[in-house]
């Protein structure tokens, strides 16, 4: 079976967004003037960046944390802007009218398939514009800014007994704003609705400017002119072609215009991904928290079978369905240890159901009917509590952890959100899973099983081809189509799927998505390229830019820095393990994660992990960062990072940006003066040893505040910190005294929690301490010789 797509457009064509950037920096800078006036800051660029960051940004910097997001796009932007209000946004917008520059809307960057970059003008909402407004517990609703987290909402609506119901396994970071544009669902979507079910108003701008309200009721859509007329023209159309199962998300869903849907305007625009309004702010519909969740395992011999047995399930109103390759459950075994893993029944593959009652007891016999109806003897059931914590865990962190296929290599987005109708889920697995089999690639399927939706990413050798991506995903389009399916689920089409609408939808469909365009956003300047009128799937690649930075050349004996062994001994590899799914941005302090803590201070992209990140890619693709490893962008980007590896627990794609700053540095400052900075702490030890010598001395000269203010400024720390005593004794001498019977050192002693049980402690000898003494200060500066010395 083969499909003619339309003509699409050439990376070369004048049309193409990709070359709908600004061609020069003049003009670049003639933008930024034009919106700092707008937005009533037109010194900002003379002064120092303060602790808010600049609201409009063309640094090469700002521009390549914004060039790609968790797909497999790079599309580098002219402008960042961080408005402070909806009114600068709308400003902003005028702006980007009158010099005819494209728009792209942006949360938190975590869309998989490359609808939150652009050409242009991205406005980034996730900053300032990001308040809950107002929740009212007696109409169950609640008010919001599109740059409000997911999480935040759920914690102001939660002392009223209520929550928002579809819940991304992003939540933690994922704004409504880009759920509104993705029309995301997540795993409770079986219960509550995807979030345009959820949606009542939307404070909106098309691309003539016009600000209105987008509600229901309004069968003439005044707010749009032609916008009735193009409905009843296409009646038999969207009725027979849209709306046909729940996760029916790709193109526009005008089935929610029809009269007997509501003539609801509001929730047509969920899920038009920014293409024809910038969404400023939304009214939602909040529901009742369940009581007492109840998890329900069930084990299969492999994902195909779990998929069977969603139909018999969904009979029971389960909360969330969800399916869980065991290979995937396996990663996380290998990268955290067994004991992060609750005891699960055998399986291949496993359906992860939940409940809930308005007691224990009765949501305890939820479960048990929904054992009764699974058809398998592999069940156990986890009531709410910290086992049940780490297994949706372990499903949120599902983009992360298949970032890696099971023989290490690297997975990639595009064909990461189907959808069918549930009934068909085992039958397309199974024919997917020979699809996969024809092209030799491998992936890790899961998803929300119980709305027929699978998330798989799959290890096409982006790195050398693209090819394969297009004719894959060709393929792939038309094996969804025959079973009546989707190509997205949720996360929308964008720059990965935009293109292959024809296979699913007519050309009479594709014509009134067009005829929809027009009327909303006639010159094409918000998002272009996506969904209407779309890049060619495989212009726009991220991956293939990069070429290989080998941690041992052939010409030589050992590695010049890390060795990157589970990487190939590639530093590129290494640093595209970052998919971008943004974990790093959440605050995961209250669950015992420690990611991403310069980012929590700052709530600035360049000091997250992901931010760091891509500019390191930026840096080896040498085209946006173009002054190597002594780039200041670099220096900018890596300079408060604290090298406390929590992202080397924390980030499910196995980033390590501790490691990889202090690749980073040595090349950079090989053979080179180093900051004092370095010599200051690299050395830590060594002076830590001649304070040893005099250390009541040393005090006492250090009392004195001008010698410490001194001490502090050399050493290039702020002088009005405050200088920390020396211990007296040190730890081996107290230690041997007698000290590992206190419990509680006196002060000027160092400290110790010696175990009253299990292995007795002991002092190393001298000999030892100076061999392994130490490995943090020297990497952190990358004193990477003696680092050696001391392993």
């Amino acid at each position: 079976m083969t499909v003619d797509l339309p003509q699409r457009p050439s990376p070369t064509d004048p049309s193409s967004s990709a070359t709908r950037s600004l061609s020069s920096e003049r003009a670049r800078d003639e933008l930024a003037t034009a919106l700092r006036r707008a937005l009533g800051v037109p010194h900002e660029a003379k002064r120092q960046k303060g602790p808010g960051g600049l609201v409009v940004d063309t640094s090469s910097l700002r521009r390549a944390e914004y060039s790609t997001d968790a797909s497999n796009y790079r599309v580098v932007p002219d402008v960042v802007v961080l408005p402070r209000s909806v009114d600068e946004a709308q400003a902003v917008l005028e702006v980007a009218r009158e010099h005819a520059v494209p728009v792209t809307s942006r949360g938190a960057g975590t869309s998989c398939a490359g609808n939150s970059v652009g050409p242009g003008i991205v406005i980034d909402f996730s900053r300032h514009v990001n308040a809950v407004l107002d929740v009212d517990p007696e109409t169950r609703t609640a008010r919001i800014e599109p740059g409000v987290v997911m999480s935040t909402l759920q914690k102001a609506a939660a002392p009223h007994g209520l929550r928002f119901g579809p819940d991304p396994s992003t939540q933690n970071r994922a704004t409504l704003g880009g759920m509104i544009g993705n029309n995301a669902c997540g795993p409770h979507a079986v219960a509550y609705g995807r979030t345009a079910d959820n949606v009542v108003e939307l404070d909106v701008v098309d691309g003539r400017g016009h600000r209105f309200t987008a509600g229901a009721g309004d069968p003439t859509f005044g707010a749009i002119p032609g916008l009735a007329d193009l409905v009843r023209s296409n009646l038999a159309l969207v009725r027979t072609e849209l709306g046909r199962f729940g996760r029916q998300v790709s193109g526009y869903s005008l089935e929610h215009l029809l009269p007997e849907r509501g003539s609801d305007l509001a929730k047509m625009l969920v899920g038009t991904e920014g293409t024809l309004v910038t969404v400023l702010g939304a009214t939602v519909n909040l529901v009742p928290v369940a009581g007492a969740p109840t998890l329900v395992v069930l084990g299969y011999p492999d994902m195909a079978e779990a998929a069977d047995a969603v139909p018999a399930l969904l009979e029971h109103h389960p909360l969330a369905i969800e399916g869980l390759d065991a290979r995937l459950v396996d990663v996380v075994r290998r990268a955290k240890g067994a004991d992060t893993v609750p005891a699960l029944p055998p399986g291949g593959g496993w359906l992860m159901v939940e409940v809930g009652g308005a007691t224990a007891d009765a949501a305890m016999a939820r479960a048990l009917e929904i054992v009764a109806a699974s058809g398998t003897s592999a069940t156990r059931i986890i009531p709410a509590g910290p086992e049940a914590s780490a297994m949706w865990q372990i499903r949120a962190d599902g983009a992360g952890l298949a970032g890696r296929t099971p023989a290490g290599e690297q997975a990639w987005p595009g064909w990461e959100d189907s959808a069918v109708p549930p009934a068909q889920l085992g039958a397309y697995l199974r024919d997917l899973e020979a699809l996969m089999a024809q092209y030799g690639v491998d992936g890790l399927p899961y998803g929300h099983f119980g709305d027929g939706c699978v998330h798989l990413r799959l290890d096409i050798p982006l790195e050398t081809s693209g090819s394969v991506l297009r004719t894959f995903m060709t393929d792939a389009a038309m094996l969804v189509a025959k079973y009546g399916g989707s190509l997205s689920g949720e996360h929308g089409d964008g720059r990965a799927r935009s293109e292959l609408l024809p296979v699913m939808y007519s050309p009479s469909a594709i014509t009134a998505f067009e005829g929809v365009k027009a009327l909303f956003d006639p010159r094409d300047l918000l998002n272009p390229g996506v969904l209407v009128r779309p890049n060619p799937l495989d212009v726009d690649l991220r991956r293939p830019q990069a070429a290989p930075v080998l941690a041992k050349p052939k010409a030589y004996r050992e590695p010049i820095g890390f060795a990157f062994p589970h990487d190939h001994g590639d530093f590129t590899q290494a640093v595209h393990r970052c998919v971008g799914v943004g974990k790093c941005r959440a605050d995961t302090s209250a669950s015992g994660g420690f990611m991403c803590p310069s980012y929590l201070a700052t709530k600035d992209e360049k000091d997250v992990t992901r931010g760091r990140a891509r500019v390191l890619q930026e840096m080896i693709n040498g085209s946006l960062v173009t002054g190597g490893w002594r780039a200041p962008e670099v220096h900018d980007a890596l300079d408060l990072c604290l090298s406390c590896k929590a992202c080397s627990s924390d980030c499910p794609a196995g980033v390590d940006m501790a490691q990889y700053k202090s690749e980073v540095l040595h090349r950079a400052y090989k053979n080179r003066v180093r900051p004092v900075t370095h010599y200051v702490l690299g050395w830590l030890p060594r002076w830590l040893r001649v304070v040893n010598v005099a250390p009541r001395l040393v005090n006492r000269v250090l009392g004195n505040r001008a010698i410490a203010k001194a001490v502090l400024w050399s050493g290039g720390m702020d002088p009005r910190r405050q200088m920390l005593p020396f211990a007296e004794i040190p730890f081996r001498t107290w230690y041997r005294r007698g000290g590992r019977r206190t419990a509680s050192p006196s002060r000027s002693r160092p400290s110790a929690a010696c175990p009253t049980r299990g292995p007795a402690a002991r002092a190393p000898t001298r000999p030892s301490v100076r061999a392994s003494c130490c490995g943090p200060t020297r990497s952190a500066t990358a004193s990477r010789p003696r680092c050696r010395r001391r392993r």
